[in-house]
């Protein structure tokens, strides 16, 4: 049985991943398996996930996936070379994901292509120095160094990313790109009866969910009975920015390499007095708001360069349905990581692995913080994988 991958975030999921979860299948195959790699209780652009993780794969589950993998924090709260990395490994490690379906601005593989070509070409990390050199952020002397519109686009951007790990892994899925429909990634407002997944999470956390209802699959925000925010845990965050030293700063992923920002990072955090007033206190055009956020809630979290191995080293189970456990149970024989089908199961991790998992349980208590009403510590040892039974 071979299956479609899909790496995302799913927060919340909404009617345009649905529509990709569709799109995939009547290219592919309508009877092909889905296989989500989803990041857990922290996102990319450095936020808590508007719900818990389970109830995020549940839902996924209920919008067409049959298999819902987490992708570990360090890699999901991550630039897009390091998420796409991590996904791209734990789709690959399984063994039964013949393809990579994502989503793209292009549509076509073909620039996309191009991109990665420029890349990996011998002039582009002289082309790229000279960008940093003249003060532009990574992003746009990235984009100066290739002369690749695309990558001005996330989507595209990230779909690049996948290419290139699909090709450093030798993985032999193949890439298949869907083109995005309706608005940008991070509009505020909706079209064509499609919504990004930034305006939805505005709307439910100011507490309009009959404005968010009809953007969402059917009965989505009846099961959404509290939402996180930042706002509820900005004291603590605040609290453990004020202790960092710059050796603590430098430790982190994304800023030892860069002369001067573990002070400039200690002195903002001594001087704000909110989340967005140490943004702005450390912002440069050199460092952009999306690292700095990221650093702000890896220096929360206690992540450093040693919570992250090269490859994630586990497969973590979040949710399945019949046709998921199928694939469960063929990758007993494909899989080349430990599967963790239960909690318990993680207890015969070592090494690496289990500082990892470890790791994640310190960061889903502190994303408790993030509620109204906090949630409880040890979620990670007593939560087992939602299983949909259809």
């Amino acid at each position: 049985m071979t299956a479609a991958g899909i790496i995302a975030e799913y927060n919340p999921f909404h009617l345009g991943h649905a529509w990709h979860i569709r799109q995939t299948r009547a290219a592919l195959g309508e009877d092909l398996p889905v296989v989500c790699v989803m990041s857990g209780h922290w996102t990319q652009g450095a936020d808590c996930a508007i719900v818990p993780k389970w109830l995020r794969a549940s839902l996924a589950l209920q919008g067409g996936a049959d298999l819902v993998l987490e992708l570990p924090t360090p890699w999901a709260m991550s630039s897009a070379e390091s998420f796409a990395r991590g996904g791209v490994a734990l789709l690959h490690a399984t063994g039964v994901v013949e393809y990579l379906s994502f989503g793209s601005e292009s549509g076509t593989l073909e620039p996309l292509l191009q991109a990665v070509e420029a890349l990996e070409s011998p002039q582009y990390t002289q082309r790229l120095r000279q960008g940093l050199e003249q003060g532009l952020s990574f992003p746009a002397a990235r984009q100066m160094a290739t002369q690749s519109p695309c990558l001005s686009s996330p989507n595209n951007n990230l779909g690049v990313e996948y290419l290139r790990a699909l090709a450093a892994l030798h993985s032999s899925m193949k890439p298949f790109t869907i083109p995005r429909r309706g608005v940008e990634h991070h509009a505020q407002e909706a079209a064509e009866g499609f919504a990004s997944a930034t305006y939805i999470r505005r709307l439910l956390r100011s507490n309009q969910q009959k404005q968010a209802e009809g953007l969402l699959p059917p009965g989505t925000t009846g099961q959404l009975e509290q939402v996180s925010s930042l706002y509820h845990g900005e004291r603590a965050i605040l609290a453990t920015l004020r202790t960092m030293t710059a050796a603590d700063w430098a430790a982190l992923p994304d800023s030892g390499s860069s002369e001067g920002l573990p002070d400039r990072l200690r002195e903002a955090a001594r001087q704000a007095l909110t989340l967005d007033g140490f943004y702005a206190l450390a912002k440069t055009k050199r460092y952009t708001h999306a690292r700095l956020r990221r650093l702000a809630l890896s220096a929360f979290l206690g992540i450093t360069l040693a919570d992250r191995p090269p490859l994630p080293p586990y497969i973590r189970v979040l949710g399945f349905n019949r046709r998921g456990q199928e694939l469960l149970k063929q990758m007993k024989h494909t899989c080349s990581l430990p599967i963790l089908t239960k909690p318990a199961h993680a207890k015969a991790l070592d090494g690496p692995a289990r500082r990892l998992f470890e790791g994640e349980c310190r960061y889903t208590d502190l994303y408790g913080l993030c509620f109204p009403a906090p949630l409880p510590c040890g979620l990670e040892w007593t939560t087992n994988p939602v299983r949909l039974e259809s």
